[in-house]
């Protein structure tokens, strides 16, 4: 037998130092010539004579006690031949009995962990969880998963610094019977991934595992839940308890759960069904609830709380509608209600049933899981009413386009008449800034709508990106910071410059808008390419390669509840009078009608990011050429020619005429297509250029001039709308020497655009 005292010498040497201070008062009390300096150094020799006397009485008992203790543990494990061990409160040994010797070359003085490390894979691991599980009752065991032979080690506290440890090996029962009131018990890394499991736990999860979630049916984990597990007969539900053992490491004990069986319901199959149901009594208390309606429930029991905890939405009390079905009215109507839980929405179908048992009168309620429909449900509505809104749009700004051209024009006639000294001037030029501003709003409401005009271009978004940092930078202020990073292989893609920038300007306002207190915005671009479809939300991303601009912020995040809102019109989270609620129902009509994709990812408090998805565009060959660099000529003060102007807008008409005769063209006037077919039917009537509204009353303009072109080939056309150019595609292959001029449009851009149709 080997032992040791591991705090003699402490308590030794703390006892012969106070015995010589004892002496050394003792001997100054001694010489000291002044009674008051006697009596007080006798006093502390006589303290210190009596804490040295104490601490040498206080070892004896204690080593009493050991030896008693270490007599005990002789006696009991001295001719044992199943090697034994004791550790004191830091795990050193300071007992083995001769078959630990002679086994396990077990020394006094040598950590546990040390003698167990080259025979138990993670011997630290093992000690930590037998400490643990033994703090409660004293005992514990545990077998280890690997060495030869198979050990099981076993720990009971004597007391709190006295551990005896016992290693059984040879006699093991095969894997998993040796231990059958063990817990099963899983080590887990930083990962997840499983570093160790007992023989417990392999039998019951049926075989070993790489990581936990291949077996958890309801992640994420959590200390003292109830979560399920897959085994081989079927998902079992455990009381899970989580223990850090450090270095990133979890120790996970799964502790069973006596299964609650409703009285007589094995007899009457209520659990069995696989459809979930619920028993209720008349004011909405759920009697019983079988396996399926607790799992769509999400508890692990729902006996005795009341239906309406669980469900909402039904537009009136749930107790009162389960009232009048147990009066019997009402019954075996469906109704849609949405589940109280937290983790996901869910909708359910529930149909109520009366029925009697046992004499008392009941309902049983079965749960439909109607979230899919639901869900499809809400995106044909949201898809209705995207679409009447569209149209809405398109049709206003068609008739604001139209106003717009007629107050512009007359604008400019105006100008045409008064210099920059006349009193009249300045007033002149704000009816035409606040006439730009109001054709920037139906702008919006085109790029919502996806009608607006665009006009294309090959693009870099590094440059256009760049350009724009000036005035991006001054939208921001001070407090916020503002900053790029670009793939240095971006793709370039085609796209309308403008538009772009309205799209990057208005997210940047958003971003800064959601960071009162100052921030940082990031906008960066990569080049990603996707091998197979992304499916997101309800779109699908088709295969290829796409620029990518990603802007984020660190703002207060959007609520999951409102993510899939803010690209909807005249939606804002912003008070009255700070937003239209346009901005990001703009961005998303113009991406749309690029031909990209936008997505939006947030968390409440973290910021928010949008990202931009825009296919990649591959130039021909005879694209790659240099441009030749054409000088713009100066566009001559007057011109001539014949033009047929056909307008049903009175006043858009009269602007155009005006302007084109102070060009010095010849100008016929026409209100309807019909009534330009009739002008033209007179031979003799010269028309050198059509110039016609698209969408009119009766016939429409690309109808009538094909039906005016089979009489007068060559004629050449301009089109004029407040739609975009694509209204009509279909028709514009068919009119040759044809070009398109978007409303509104300045006398400028009507007598320029004649000119270069007629040149």
């Amino acid at each position: 037998m080997r032992r040791r005292s591991q705090w003699t010498p402490d308590v030794l040497r703390s006892a012969a130092m106070l015995l010589v201070l004892a002496l050394i008062c003792g001997g100054v009390a001694v010489v000291a010539a002044e009674a008051a300096f006697r009596g007080a150094f006798l006093a502390a020799a006589t303290a210190f004579a009596a804490m040295g006397m104490i601490s040498a009485i206080g070892y004896l008992v204690q080593q009493g006690r050991v030896r008693a203790s270490y007599a005990a543990i002789r006696r009991f494990a001295g001719d044992d031949h199943v090697p034994t061990l004791s550790t004191d409160a830091s795990l050193t040994i300071t007992y083995a009995n001769p078959a630990a010797i002679e086994q396990l070359r077990a020394t006094v003085g040598e950590p546990l962990s040390d003698l167990l490390a080259t025979r138990i894979s993670n011997a630290d691991g093992l000690i930590h969880r037998l400490g643990m599980r033994s703090e409660s009752s004293g005992f514990a065991r545990e077998a280890s998963a690997s060495g030869e032979p198979r050990t099981a080690l076993s720990l009971r506290r004597l007391d709190r610094s006295n551990l005896l440890w016992r290693f059984e090996s040879d006699t093991l029962p095969a894997e998993g019977q040796d231990a059958l009131h063990e817990p099963p018990v899983l080590t887990l890394g930083r990962s997840g991934a499983v570093l160790y499991m007992n023989g417990r736990a392999r039998v019951v999860l049926g075989r070993r595992i790489k990581r936990l979630d291949e077996v958890l049916e309801d992640p994420p984990l959590q200390n003292g839940h109830v979560h399920h597990f897959i085994t081989p007969e079927g998902p079992k539900g455990y009381n899970v308890r989580c223990v850090d053992t450090g270095i990133g490491r979890q120790e996970v004990i799964l502790d069973a759960i006596e299964p609650v069986v409703a009285e007589s319901s094995a007899a009457d199959g209520f659990d069995d069904l696989p459809v979930p149901l619920l028993r209720l009594s008349p004011d909405g208390t759920i009697l019983r609830a079988n396996p399926g309606a607790c799992k769509l429930l999400d508890a692990e029991r729902a006996d005795g709380r009341n239906m309406s905890e669980f469900m909402e939405g039904l537009g009136r009390s749930i107790r009162g509608w389960i009232s009048e079905a147990a009066a019997g009215r009402g019954l075996h109507r469906s109704e849609f209600l949405r589940l109280t839980r937290s983790d996901r929405e869910i909708f359910v179908q529930v149909t109520l049933t009366r029925v009697r048992i046992d004499g008392m009168p009941e309902l049983v309620a079965v749960l439909n899981d109607a979230t899919e429909l639901k869900t499809l449900e809400a995106q044909f509505v949201q898809s209705q009413k995207m679409q009447a809104i569209g149209q809405l749009a398109g049709g206003v700004a068609h008739d604001f386009n139209n106003l717009l051209t007629a107050i512009s024009g007359h604008c400019d006639l105006l100008l045409l008449r008064h210099d920059q000294g006349d009193p009249d001037y300045c007033d002149l030029v704000q009816i035409n800034q606040n006439a730009n501003r109001a054709a920037a709003l139906v702008g919006q409401l085109l790029a919502f709508s996806r009608k607006q005009t665009l006009r294309p271009e090959i693009l870099d978004l590094r440059d256009t990106l760049s350009d724009l940092t000036h005035l991006l930078n001054r939208l921001v202020g001070e407090k916020v910071q503002l900053t790029l990073s670009h793939d240095p292989v971006l793709p370039t893609i085609r796209g309308d410059r403008r538009q772009l920038e309205q799209v990057m300007m208005n997210l940047v306002v958003n971003a800064r808008d959601a960071m009162p207190d100052g921030g940082e915005i990031h906008i960066e671009t990569e080049c990603r390419t996707l091998m197979e479809p992304l499916q997101r939300d309800r779109a699908i991303v088709e295969p290829g390669q796409y620029a990518v601009v990603r802007v984020s912020d660190q703002g207060v995040g959007i609520p999951q509840d409102k993510l899939q809102k803010v690209f909807e019109p005249f939606y804002t989270t912003k008070r009255t009078g700070e937003g239209t609620g346009l901005g990001l129902s703009t961005v998303y009509g113009i991406v749309k009608q690029t031909g990209g994709f936008i997505f939006v990812d947030s968390a409440v408090g973290e910021g928010s990011s949008f990202s931009l998805l825009f296919p990649a565009y591959e130039m021909p060959v005879t694209a790659q050429l240099p441009e030749k660099v054409v000088e713009k000529r100066k566009m001559p003060q007057t011109g001539s020619g014949v033009v047929l102007l056909v307008e049903d807008e009175a006043p858009v008409r009269a602007f155009a005429a005006r302007a084109l005769r102070m060009r010095g063209y010849t100008v016929h006037e026409a209100g309807t297509a019909e009534e330009a077919l009739e002008l033209l039917e007179d031979r003799d009537m010269k028309i050198d250029l059509f110039v016609t509204d698209v969408v009119m009353p009766g016939m429409d303009g690309p109808s009538w001039v094909r039906e005016a072109l089979k009489q007068r080939p060559g004629t050449r056309v301009v089109f004029v709308s407040g739609y975009a150019e694509d209204v009509f595609a279909e028709g514009e292959a068919q009119v040759p020497n044809s070009i398109f001029l978007p409303k509104p449009f300045s006398l400028n851009q009507l007598t320029e655009t004649v000119h270069l149709q007629l040149n």
